[in-house]
């Protein structure tokens, strides 16, 4: 009942910032975070996440997922279950967490949510299946069988052996999360999962196979912390659903309030007059020498996988020589405001090419779709990431927002040399 997990894309989800630093952890129950918490007298409730069982590695010593500071912000305390990975086996992990359930709720705290990933998934449901003082249970990429590659022989059993374990679950809330290009995933547990689900009569939702993330570990990047933060931080509030809660992030659809860009772009007024970007994806602005009026030719919007924000706009074509506004929203730990930059490039064959001293190279090429393909490197060179971005109507960013989260972004006066964007 072991799986393996890839030191390399821990390692890689570090460099990017994927993941929120947390205290030294010791074994058993821990504040996921530094800081006091609220207690069962303040906060809405607690939230005991489980990491999965790996065995090359000790994942006790794996920073806490960055989708829970979206319930931490929102009033819940948020505990993590460590274990050592000898000795972590289902049963008996599964006792001892169903203890700590029971010692939470006589501390008084009004409710206690149980999240886990992978092994850690399997522990939230079993205690969920065995006390009626589970309250609600946050599932991602549940596994606790192996992968199709190191342990075909039992890799099915991620499947066979969840389905019962959601058909017993006693009165919580069910929030289930399946990715694709799981290899710990055998397939077809979103819609079966659902089924079983919407027969208890049970609040529960499922999220299968979501668009811009994928894999086993897609549950710890920025992105989903971004894209689904606010839906489960929604479901656990919500103690009286007893249907299905529908996950329907707008986030990434359009550039938010969150994103800033040169006020030729983001002002009302001057966007009204602009002339409406027409992208082709294959670098054909080139072909003529002009500055569109009110500021922009193309424009592209997009996200990386940390969950950035950002936002490609081509302001003038002169021969093989260009200039473009590079934007870039705030990371999901704060730590890097939003900002943007003017930048000079050249056009390389079909695509746009922008390397200057100091500062980081950004790399854009064509896509069928009329996208582009963006590789962001570091100034260093060490670090480099790429999004696919996808075109836009700059006029669309000047409109009013429908909801929270979406356009208009904001206009600053930021210097359009900044380098702020660089981090």
């Amino acid at each position: 009942m072991t799986h393996l997990l890839s030191k390399k894309l821990g390692a890689l989800a570090l460099a990017f910032g994927l993941m929120v630093s947390a205290p030294a952890f010791a074994i058993g129950l821990d504040p996921a975070f530094d800081g006091a918490t609220l207690g069962p007298a303040k906060a809405k409730g607690v939230i005991v996440w489980s990491h999965g069982r790996s065995i090359n590695a000790e994942d006790s010593e794996s920073p806490t997922p960055a989708y829970l500071t979206a319930l931490r912000e929102d009033g819940w305390d948020v505990m993590r279950f460590d274990r050592l990975s000898h000795g972590d086996t289902l049963t008996d992990s599964t006792k001892r967490l169903v203890d700590y359930t029971t010692q939470l709720k006589h501390d008084g705290y009004k409710q206690v949510v149980l999240a886990g990933q992978s092994f850690g998934a399997f522990l939230s449901l079993m205690a969920a299946d065995s006390s009626h003082e589970v309250d609600a249970v946050i599932a991602t990429a549940p596994a606790a069988y192996g992968s199709f590659d190191d342990f075909y022989d039992s890799w099915r059993l991620n499947a066979t052996k969840l389905y019962p374990l959601l058909e017993q679950v006693k009165r919580a809330r069910v929030m289930m999360f399946y990715f694709h290009g799981d290899d710990f995933d055998p397939g077809g547990r979103g819609e079966r999962s659902r089924a079983i689900l919407s027969e208890r009569g049970l609040g529960y939702a499922v999220v299968d196979q979501p668009a811009y993330l994928s894999g086993h570990w897609a549950s710890s990047t920025g992105l989903f912390l971004r894209r689904y933060g606010n839906c489960i931080r929604d479901f656990a509030n919500n103690d009286k659903l007893t249907g299905e809660l529908a996950c329907e992030p707008r986030w990434g659809t359009t550039p938010s309030a969150e994103m800033k860009l040169p006020p030729e772009l983001a002002d009302p007024k001057l966007a009204r007059n602009a002339t409406p970007a027409t992208p082709t994806g294959s670098a054909s602005p080139a072909t003529a020498d002009s500055k569109a009026a009110g500021g922009f030719r193309d424009t592209w919007y997009g996200f990386y996988p940390n969950g950035r924000e950002v936002l490609f706009g081509v302001e003038t074509v002169k021969g093989g020589d260009l200039t473009a506004v590079y934007a870039i929203g705030p990371s999901v730990d704060n730590k890097h405001a939003a900002a943007w930059t003017r930048r000079k490039g050249r056009i390389v064959e079909d695509s746009f090419v922008f390397e200057e001293k100091g500062k980081s190279t950004l790399r854009l090429h064509p896509r069928q779709d009329g996208g582009l393909s963006a590789t962001w490197v570091a100034a260093d060179g060490k670090t480099s990431m790429s999004a696919h971005l996808k075109p836009i109507d700059p006029q669309s960013l000047a409109r009013p927002a429908t909801s929270k989260g979406s356009a208009p972004v904001a206009a600053t006066a930021a210097h359009g040399d900044s380098n702020e964007a660089e981090e």
